[in-house]
Order: structure tokens, then sequence, then C-alpha cells
């Protein structure tokens, strides 16, 4: 369930300021204009936003895309150590690579990332249809040099914690959960894309459980996030990536739950959902007596008498 990404090392080509393809009449950029501006690969640029690095603002166009605004490109130019700094905050590495920054063996690695201790960043699904977990190399780097983690890093695994693995314990999926959440709601300007972020994590069932209401249900899937693409929709690897991107555990399906309650609640009192206007149901209208209803009337005033008179 772990292993190695193929990195191209390629630097991107940065396209001069002064040119106008990829912005727009308010200077926004974008995202492959803006990454090329920044000397990264779009993978790169992708998780720069994902991690909070480089923010986005929603298109004036619509449509949930996101641009890039001119001050955010020429804040980031001016950092210290650009564009090096930059290219190492977001270099993310596999099993291998991990493990020779924190010159550990490949399976004390696995165990550290399947215990939660190591919270991966990004996954892909590889030809063999195996999870491919990455981890910022800054934060093994970063993990590596705590002294609170030399008894994690070097001898035998605690009794406990090999216990937990021998019943399967994997929080790679559910770390990543919660990591893809954190951005989703960074990305949400609209309280009904807050309650749709919790929704994306959780089963189609859940969700309609917890929000009864079918116009809501809706009105959540208009601002439903697009799921990271992993392979052809309906292929095996799209499969698994669903998989992983859809809670599981019971205790996180709870709050989960509870925080889409939390966030439909919220988003209802600052703006309720649209549903169609009630249409008012006609009265019938005035008719005035016709020879037939006379003809009718008369009928059963006769069968009446007839029936009075059988009985006196």
């Amino acid at each position: 369930m772990s292993g190695n990404t193929i990195t191209h090392e390629n630097a991107a080509t940065a396209e001069p300021i002064g040119t106008t393809r990829g912005t727009t009449r308010d200077g926004s950029l974008a995202p492959n204009r803006a990454a090329r501006e920044l000397g990264l690969r779009r993978g790169e640029f992708d998780l720069a936003v994902h991690l909070g690095r480089i923010r986005t603002v929603p298109d004036d166009e619509g449509g949930g895309r996101r641009r890039i605004a001119r001050e955010e490109i020429e804040r980031i130019r001016e950092g210290e150590g650009f564009p090096e700094a930059l290219r190492a905050g977001v270099r993310a590495v596999g099993t291998t690579e991990g493990a020779a920054l924190m010159e550990v063996t490949r399976a004390r690695y696995t165990r550290l990332a399947r215990l939660g201790l190591l919270v991966p960043v990004k996954f892909y699904v590889n030809r063999y249809r195996a999870v491919v977990w990455l981890y910022l190399a800054d934060e093994l780097r970063q993990f590596a040099a705590d002294e609170r983690n030399a008894p994690l890093l070097k001898g035998r695994t605690p009794e406990g914690l090999r216990d937990q693995l021998a019943e399967g314990l994997d929080l790679r999926p559910r770390n990543w959960r919660g990591r893809h959440l954190g951005f989703l709601l960074r990305q949400a300007d609209d309280p009904w894309a807050r309650a749709a972020a919790v929704a994306s994590l959780l089963d189609p069932v859940e969700v309609a459980d917890v929000v009864r209401d079918p116009y809501e249900r809706s009105h959540l899937l208009r601002f439903r996030p697009a799921p990271p693409a992993h392979g052809s929709p309906g292929s095996p690897a799209a499969r698994l990536a669903e998989e992983i991107m859809t809670a599981a555990d019971p205790d996180e399906v709870d709050w989960l739950r509870t925080d889409l309650a939390d966030a439909v609640e919220a988003a209802r009192g600052q703006r309720p959902a649209p549903r169609p206007a009630l249409r008012p149901v006609p009265a019938p209208p005035d008719r005035k007596p016709t020879p037939h209803d006379a003809r009718e009337s008369g009928r059963f005033r006769g069968l009446l008498g007839r029936l009075l008179g059988r009985e006196s």
C-alpha cells in the first residue's frame, strides 16, 4: 500500500510578468499561468494551494474555478529564498525516499505511517492498483529531528502499538481525509459550500440520513467539490480512490455527521435552500344551473316522494 513516485526534474520556465495571456482585467491569473510565473510544476502548485501556501480567490466568471491575484504572486516572489524555498516546501516523497530522509528502514517508516504518526499529503493509485502515499519532506525531517520521537525511530516498537498494527490499524486514509477536509473548508466561500465539503467525505446514505430535506440535499449537491482525479470514472483506480475519500470508521462517521448537521443548520440560518414556489389551487368557477340540473333535481324529488308514500 505504499511506494515511490516518479518525478521529473526539469524546472518550469517562468513566463515574463509583462505578458497578458491567462490574466483577466483585474490582473488575476489562471492556475497554469500562476504556476509558470512561480517556477512550479502544476502538481507542485496545486499542492501549495492545498497547503494554504498560495492563496486563491473566486473566479468572477463563476463556474467554481479559482484564480490567483497579482498581489499574491508578488508576495510569494518577494519571500525569502524564492523560488528554492517554495519548491522545497511542497516537495512530496514516497516510502523509499521518506525512509532515507528519516534514516529508518522502509518497514519502520510504513509502521509509523500506519500508526498515524506521519500524515500523508496526497496519494495516487499506480498501475498495479496499489495506493501510493506521499508525504511532505519537510514534515518528515521535523519528525526525525524531534528528540521525543527517538524511541519510535530506533529499537523495538512498543507492544501496544505492535498490537494495533497486528489488528490491521491503518490511519493513512483517515489522516489524509482530515487534511483534505481542511483544504476544502479553506476554499469554501459560502456556508453551503462548507456543508458540502463535509458531506463529500460521507457516503450518500449517511448524507441523506442527516439532511432529510430533499431540496437541501439537492442544494448541497450543487456545491459538492470535485474529487481529486484518479483514473477515468468507473475505473478500478477511481473506485479505489472513492473508497479512500469516504469515511469508514464509525467514530469518524459520527463526528462528520455531527459536523454536517451543524454546517447545514448554519447555512440554513444564513440563506435557506431554494425550493419551488407554492402555486395556489384555483377555486372551482361559479356555475349557473342548467336544464339538466333541473331535470335531475325533479327526478330526485319524485323518487323521494314515492318512497315516502310507500312508508305511510
